[in-house]
């Protein structure tokens, strides 16, 4: 009986060890291809970013100046066309304006005010008019001017088709070269983004206004795209 037991557990404990061992199965072959669609479009938005800094002798001073010039640009800004909604106030800052550096006592010789406006312009042939606006009663600071769709999903939504169409052009002629048939698509992942237009500006001898032109915006969307090789 002791002998049986003996043998009921060494065949217990090597049952595990010849256990079948099943192997993985190998990868589909896939072709794996990126492509990029650029769709290129006029802005019809601008987005411009003035400051207005002041000086007093005292910070209520400085600050008081500083809020007066505000108000005054934004006046104007209105008067240009400039809805409240596209015109935001931020980066408000006070500091004393140290001087005398040189010597063993630097003191504090008035106080600098600074705050910054955020404007959008909706209707650009009026943007240089929205410049000369915003610098007539105090802003004179122009800290960016960059250019954009209102709505670019349109735009980005042509990038993509193209962005589709090229990789599987590639994906076709690779699949040729390799003497295989291309087969269904596996997965798309896709990255977006565009191609920011450089503001340029040009001389007008007839208008204070500084011309400004908005050149093209280049909406680009790129995929990324893995087709099964078919039997």
């Amino acid at each position: 009986m002791r002998a049986l037991s003996a043998l009921l557990l060494s065949v217990a404990l090597a049952a595990p060890l010849s256990a079948p061992v099943f192997a993985q199965d190998a990868p589909a072959p896939m072709i794996t291809v990126t492509g990029e669609g650029v769709v290129e479009a006029a802005p019809d938005i601008a987005t411009l970013t003035i400051g207005v800094t002041t000086q007093g002798d005292t910070a209520a001073a400085a600050l008081a100046a500083n809020s007066a010039a505000l108000d005054a640009v934004l006046a104007r800004l209105k008067a240009a066309g400039i809805e409240p909604r596209d015109m935001q106030t931020s980066n408000l800052s006070l500091n004393p304006n140290w001087t005398g550096y040189d010597t063993a006592a630097p003191k504090i010789s008035g106080f600098v005010a600074s705050n910054m406006l955020t404007v959008r312009v909706r209707a650009l042939d009026s943007l240089g008019a929205v410049l000369d606006a915003s610098v007539a009663d105090g802003a004179n600071t122009l800290n960016g001017l960059t250019f954009g769709l209102a709505n670019p999903d349109p735009v980005l939504d042509e990038a993509r088709k193209e962005a589709v169409a090229n990789a599987r052009a590639k994906a076709e002629l690779l699949a040729e070269a390799a003497g295989v048939k291309l087969g269904k698509v596996v997965s798309i992942s896709e990255t977006a983004g565009y191609q920011p237009p450089m503001p340029m500006f040009r001389q007008d001898a007839a208008s204070a206004a500084p011309p400004v032109q908005g050149g093209e915006l280049g909406m680009t969307a790129t995929v990324t795209i893995f087709y099964s090789i078919a039997e």
